[in-house]
C-alpha cells in the first residue's frame, strides 16, 4: 500500500514536470491550429515557373508563408529532437497510418513519440521539402499540436 502511494505521487510529479517542460512551447504553436485545420487535405506549396524557368532551369517549390512561420517557430522550441529515428525504429513506424495511430493514442507519457514524429517532418523537410506539405495535407502537424495541447490541458488548465 505504501509502495503504491509512493509510485502514484512519483507519477503525478512526472506529469507535472512534463507539463512544465512542454507547455510554453505548445502555447507558442497552438495559434497555428486554425490555419492547420483550414489547410488539411490541401496543398500549401506551389511550383515556381515564372520567367520561362521551365526551359532553362529546375523548378522549385514556393511554400505558404504561414507554413514557413510555423516551421521556424517549431525549430525554436524544445520539441525538435534530432534523434527522432530512434522513435521510428523503437516503435516500428513505417507509414503515415502508423504515425496517425500513434498520435491518436499518445498520452502525457508519450510526448517523446509526438516530438519524434514532429521532428521527422520538421527536420526532414529541410532537405525533402515535400515532407512539410505532406505533414499539413495528412494532418500530422495538426494532430500533433492538438494532442499535445489536449494532454497538457488534461493535467493542467486550458490554454488560450
Amino acid at each position: 500500500m505504501e509502495n503504491e502511494i509512493r509510485m502514484e505521487s512519483e507519477d503525478i510529479a512526472y506529469r507535472r514536470q512534463v507539463v512544465e517542460m512542454y507547455k510554453p512551447d505548445v502555447e507558442r504553436l497552438i495559434r497555428y491550429l486554425p490555419w492547420l485545420e483550414s489547410k488539411a487535405g490541401s496543398s500549401v506549396a506551389e511550383t515556381f515557373e515564372g520567367s520561362g524557368i521551365k526551359g532553362h532551369s529546375i523548378t522549385f517549390p514556393v511554400y505558404d508563408g504561414t507554413l514557413m512561420s510555423f516551421i521556424k517557430e517549431v525549430q525554436k522550441t524544445t520539441l525538435v529532437d534530432r534523434n527522432y529515428p530512434y522513435v521510428y525504429s523503437k516503435y516500428r513506424y513505417r507509414s503515415v497510418q502508423d504515425e496517425l495511430r500513434a498520435i491518436d493514442r499518445a498520452s502525457i507519457r508519450d510526448m517523446d513519440i509526438l516530438k519524434g514524429i514532429l521532428s521527422k517532418y520538421v527536420l526532414g523537410g529541410m532537405t525533402k521539402g515535400r515532407l512539410w506539405t505532406e505533414a499539413v495535407y495528412n494532418r500530422i502537424f495538426l494532430n500533433i499540436i492538438r494532442k499535445m495541447k489536449d494532454n497538457i490541458e488534461f493535467w493542467d488548465r486550458p490554454m488560450v
